[in-house]
């Protein structure tokens, strides 16, 4: 019977397994120093928000572990001996295993700012950094003023956090407009002004100098870049995006770029150990994708695969097309396929945008403007049903097909106010057709199954 162990207990090293248990009586222990059980961490912000408790954020019940003979080992990894096949952890205790898992997930960047590490510092992405929130802005009493550096999807959801206990927030974003590098300018500025409405000081083009301490060594305010000018606040929220959490391996002998270097099985450069979810690197990406991918999807997927061929069903990693989704905010943020921002564009794209006129309401799509074969769509506001997006793409399909058959995508529910005849009536008025909307029809949307 081989011993797995498994490095983190995020969704990655979870799923992992979850179906190495399913498919195998193998020994599973599972290392974290973060927290005993796993919890889903894209809802540590409603804790925060007062929707739910930390303990709903837990899928599992206590007792599946021991049910599921997954044993779970609460420890910090100092070291992973690979000769040895042996971990080392910060008290000196060791851990053999046949099989290693690398699941450590994100930490977030960190710029070397003068006062970084102060008390009152934090990212959005572990549980300990909800507790220093509630340590040091459980209202706006104790918590002034926060600044928030780095925009992002984190960023902004930590000022939606901040922001459901009134206090004030200062959002320093390094671009001239919100997550430009990622969106079309349409959707950016439709996002800056959302961010304005909300009632959160937006500093664009606008960068991090230092961060002061009081007599306490905690966080008294922030110097601006630019303009030198200081912020009085007491918390600094740093959400400049993430970096693979992998310093522990350094002397390892395991092959390290920004992340743990994998094949498309999931596999290092040493023999039975694996890595997977944010700290992947794969060796050459994957189509348009990154190398690294930080989503909560990919390393579910990610878990599912390694799962099998730990299992003796050696099996790639193929995680189909690029789709994601956010919320910026009040609005609903999805993406298939590649849409990519202007300056990231590609030679034979092109887009085809729609904006309602008074309402947080936009689509981008984009296709090859000589095919007019169909590549990728932004939506906000407007739900989408992935299915389908995902077959039209599988197929090639024409951007006019989708526009004919949009009806079926809209995923909004009923009463809601739909776009379609609209979205359409633009696009034919821009290139001289004549494409007119299908009614939606249930029996397309459920052949898909």
């Amino acid at each position: 019977m081989k011993h797995i162990v498994i490095i983190g207990n995020g969704i990655s090293g979870v799923t992992t397994a979850r179906h190495i248990r399913k498919n195998s009586d193998h020994k599973i222990t599972i290392v974290s120093a973060e927290t005993k059980y796993f919890f889903s961490r894209t809802a540590l912000m409603y804790v925060y928000m007062g929707h739910m408790k930390f303990e709903h954020t837990q899928p599992y019940e206590n007792w599946f572990w021991k049910k599921n003979r997954i044993e779970l080992k609460e420890g910090l990894v100092s070291k992973v001996h690979t000769d040895k096949k042996e971990l080392e952890f910060s008290d000196a205790s060791t851990l053999s295993f046949d099989q290693l898992i690398i699941a450590t997930g994100s930490k977030p960047n960190k710029f070397g700012w003068p006062g970084q590490d102060l008390e009152g510092t934090l990212g959005m992405y572990h549980k300990q950094d909800l507790e220093k929130l509630e340590k040091f802005a459980p209202d706006n009493k104790a918590c002034k003023r926060a600044v928030i550096v780095g925009g992002g999807l984190i960023g902004i959801e930590l000022a939606e956090m901040l922001r459901s206990r009134k206090i004030p927030v200062t959002f320093l974003v390094r671009e001239d407009s919100f997550w430009n590098g990622v969106l079309p300018a349409q959707e950016s500025e439709m996002i800056n002004n959302h961010i304005k409405e909300h009632h959160i000081d937006l500093r664009l083009s606008t960068n991090l100098k230092e961060i002061k301490s009081d007599e306490n060594g905690r966080v008294k305010s922030i110097i601006i870049e630019e303009t030198g000018e200081e912020i009085p606040c007491n918390i600094v929220g740093l959400t400049a995006g993430v970096t693979p959490n992998i310093d522990f391996l350094k002397e390892s002998g395991i092959e390290l770029s920004r992340g743990v270097k994998v094949n498309r099985f999931l596999e290092t450069n040493i023999k039975d150990v694996f890595a997977i979810g944010d700290c992947a690197e794969q060796h050459e990406a994957i189509g348009q994708r990154r190398n690294i991918e930080a989503v909560w999807y990919t390393g579910r997927m990610m878990g599912e695969t390694l799962a099998q061929t730990i299992c003796g069903n050696k099996t790639a990693y193929k995680p189909g097309h690029w789709f994601n989704s956010a919320k910026f905010l009040d609005i609903e943020y999805q993406t298939y396929g590649w849409v990519f921002s202007e300056r990231g564009k590609q030679e034979n794209e092109a887009y085809f945008q729609w904006q309602h006129p008074t309402d947080h309401k936009c689509i981008t799509i984009s296709f090859d403007k000589n095919t007019h074969q169909f590549l990728g769509i932004n939506t906000f506001g407007i739900r989408m049903r992935h299915e389908i997006f995902d077959k039209w793409l599988t197929e090639n399909q024409s951007i006019e097909h989708v526009l004919e058959y949009l009806a079926d995508a809209n995923f909004d529910p009923e009463f809601f106010k739909l776009h379609e005849a609209e979205i359409l009536a633009k696009f034919n008025t821009e290139n001289n057709t004549n494409i007119q909307p299908k009614k939606k029809s249930w029996k397309r949307i459920f052949s898909l199954n």
